[in-house]
C-alpha cells in the first residue's frame, strides 16, 4: 500500500490559468447555447460538464485531470473543424471559434504545467494501471513485478536456481 500525498498548492498563476479556462469554456458554451438547436444545445452542455470537470474537487477527477484537459481540447477543436465545415459563418461564429483557440492554448500551456508532455501522462496512467492489475492477482504463483512491461528494467533474478546435469 503506499502513502497518498497531498497535491501542491496551487500557485496564483495556476489559480488564475485556471479560471481563464473555465471561463472561456462556460463562454463559448453560452454562446452554443443561444444559438438554439439540438446540435448547438448538446455542445453547449458538453462544455459545461468538462468546465466542471475541471474543476470538481473529486478524487477521481483530480486525479484524471490531465485527461479532462485533453478532452477540453479535443472538444473544441472538433467544434472548430465541425464549423469549418458546415458553417454558419457569422460574426458570432467567429467570436466563439476565437475563444476555443484561445482555450486550446491556455488547456496547452496548463498540461505541460502540470502533466509535463502527453507522452508523460501517458506513461503514468499505464505505470499506474498496471500496478493496480499487478497487485490485483494472487494466484499463489511467484510475485509479479510492478514494473510495466513497456519499462526496460531488470527483472529480479528467480529465487530457485536449476542445475544442468
Amino acid at each position: 500500500m503506499t502513502a497518498r500525498h497531498a497535491a501542491p498548492p496551487f500557485s496564483p498563476l495556476d489559480i488564475a490559468l485556471r479560471t481563464v479556462i473555465v471561463g472561456l469554456t462556460l463562454a463559448t458554451a453560452s454562446i452554443h447555447a443561444t444559438l438554439g438547436g439540438l446540435l448547438f444545445t448538446a455542445n453547449a452542455i458538453g462544455y459545461v460538464v468538462l468546465a466542471t470537470a475541471m474543476v470538481a474537487p473529486l478524487a477521481l477527477a483530480s486525479r484524471l485531470r490531465g485527461v479532462v484537459r485533453i478532452s477540453l481540447a479535443g472538444y473544441a477543436a472538433t467544434t472548430i473543424l465541425g464549423w469549418a465545415i458546415q458553417g454558419p459563418f457569422y460574426s458570432t461564429a467567429y467570436v466563439a471559434k476565437a475563444i476555443e483557440l484561445v482555450l486550446i492554448v491556455m488547456l496547452a500551456i496548463e498540461f505541460v504545467r502540470f502533466d509535463g508532455t502527453p507522452l508523460v501522462l501517458i506513461r503514468r496512467e499505464l505505470d499506474r494501471a498496471w500496478a493496480t492489475s499487478a497487485e490485483g492477482i494472487d494466484i499463489g504463483a511467484t510475485p509479479r513485478s510492478t514494473v510495466g512491461p513497456w519499462q526496460r528494467h531488470q527483472r529480479p533474478a528467480s529465487s530457485s536456481s536449476r542445475t544442468s546435469g
